[in-house]
């Protein structure tokens, strides 16, 4: 069995690492190449930096600050936030970047995700989905740092993304983002059933019992959190500790 993944998650607005609740009222939660650093030497399987505000105020992600952060890590290193085209790729893995992330971009021109991983394979290549669940039940897609619902279904985007070659799904529900009742395991299970490529689960982590049941009950391949990280209200070798005991497989 493949080890699940522990993902902390840098989500970064001018400079700062933020935090927020149902995507909105955002605190300030540390220096982001300090808590690179930290989560690396803390046993994180990977890093995931993510610039909240670069596809709604229309700029690219700050390659000076990706490069500071890879330099201190020994983990793999995913960076989103921005990247529209090859050239955004390009850049983010010549700053020191192993993975791009991409979401907005993606919905407006599926395309993208067949041109990154023609060009760089499908391990490259992590499509960020943030959806909410609607009062009638389903799951719709938002850009824009869930900003703007794109009248896409979660689980027909997530099949095509599949299909156009991603390497990774990273869903993230805005319904528990930043919430910590858990995470949207009944969600994340019918996506397990219907894809074959990793997913990494994100949005609710509040208690490690919540990773526990994400990798039970949601079939995560993979669980992202921010906030019980960032505030010490977790700490990563004390989780993989608790998975262990709880016979879930994850590197100590």
């Amino acid at each position: 069995m493949l080890a699940k993944r522990i993902i902390p998650c840098l989500d970064v607005k001018d400079g700062q690492t933020v935090k927020g609740t149902n995507f909105v009222q955002l605190r300030q939660a540390g220096d982001p190449v300090e808590l690179g650093r930290a989560y690396s030497e803390q046993g994180a399987d990977e890093l995931v930096f993510l610039d909240i505000t670069a596809s709604h105020e229309g700029r690219k992600t700050f390659a000076d600050m990706v490069e500071r952060v890879a330099a201190t890590l020994s983990i793999p290193f995913t960076v989103g936030g921005g990247i529209n085209e090859l050239r955004d790729v390009d850049r983010m893995l010549s700053a020191g970047a192993d993975k791009v992330s991409i979401n907005s971009a993606a919905l407006r021109r599926p395309e993208l995700i067949d041109e990154i991983t023609r060009h760089y394979g499908s391990q490259v290549c992590v499509v960020a989905i943030d959806a909410r669940q609607e009062t009638d039940g389903q799951w719709q897609c938002y850009i824009n740092g869930g900003r703007i619902p794109i009248g896409r279904s979660l689980f027909d985007w997530a099949h095509e993304v599949q299909e156009r070659g991603a390497g990774e799904i990273l869903f993230t529900s805005m319904n528990h983002d930043g919430v910590k009742t858990g995470f949207a395991n009944e969600a994340l299970a019918q996506l397990a059933d219907n894809l074959t490529i990793p997913i990494i689960a994100s949005g609710g982590a509040g208690r490690m019992e919540h990773f526990r049941d994400v990798f039970r009950q949601g079939h995560a391949d993979a669980a992202l959190a921010a906030s019980v990280f960032h505030f010490g209200e977790i700490g990563i070798p004390e989780l993989k500790q608790y998975l262990r005991n709880e016979n879930i497989s994850v590197r100590l």
